[in-house]
């Protein structure tokens, strides 16, 4: 098991993350700023050794300050195998987006990209104050760019389908890339068959072997 996280650090880290306005204060584009208030949304944790890197939190999450709030989540916490209590539980799993606030819509109703401010200033920071994750669930390609790095083929899908190799990289921690648990890849899971057949059962086998170790 890798070292414990220190307290301090994170606390720290906590405060910082939600007085953040970088989105509003310095854009990475100009003019681009964040149309709404930020309410930066993250589970940092000192014990959690699975970290579920997401996108960026939609409006109701925005809404409400608590991750994968929605049908995203029912979806990832079935592919998960666990219940409301256990995913919301700080000492099992860590939800930290790429990026942290709800970015917007663009023009046809759709979710906007994570900010383009937010990873290259506090992703980092993040991984280095929780050094005892052992398992990162890369939800989507923002997540996977990042923590795959030049290992991350061209789409999606092939990230996917390459799961095996990444999960048997000798890097810590472990990274198995996920495609996003959003209703509207119920399309893309059809056409995947082997999603379900040959990761899901991995997903629960380690998420209930890493939770139970605690």
């Amino acid at each position: 098991m890798n070292e414990a996280a220190n307290p301090e650090d994170l606390a720290a880290l906590r405060v910082a993350i939600a007085a953040c306005r970088l989105c509003r204060e310095a854009p990475a584009r100009a003019g681009d700023v964040l149309p709404h208030e930020p309410r930066p949304v993250a589970v940092i944790s000192s014990t959690a050794r699975i970290l579920i890197a997401g996108q960026a939190p939609g409006l109701r999450v925005h809404e409400s300050g608590l991750p994968f709030n929605d049908a995203s989540g029912d979806r990832l916490r079935d592919w998960l195998g666990v219940d409301r209590a256990a995913f919301y539980d700080p000492d099992r799993f860590a939800i930290v987006p790429m990026g942290l606030c709800f970015p917007g819509y663009d023009a046809h109703g759709s979710d906007l990209p994570p900010r383009r401010e937010c990873a290259p200033f506090w992703r980092a920071r993040i991984m280095t104050t929780m050094p005892q994750v052992e398992l990162v669930l890369a939800i989507g390609q923002y997540a996977q760019a990042w923590h795959l790095g030049a290992a991350k083929a061209a789409s999606m899908t092939e990230t996917v389908r390459d799961w095996h190799r990444h999960l048997g990289r000798n890097e810590a921690p472990a990274v198995l890339p996920l495609p996003h648990p959003s209703w509207r890849n119920t399309g893309w899971l059809k056409r995947n068959p082997w999603f379900e057949a040959e990761i899901l059962p991995e997903l629960r086998s380690r998420v209930k072997r890493l939770m139970t170790e605690i």
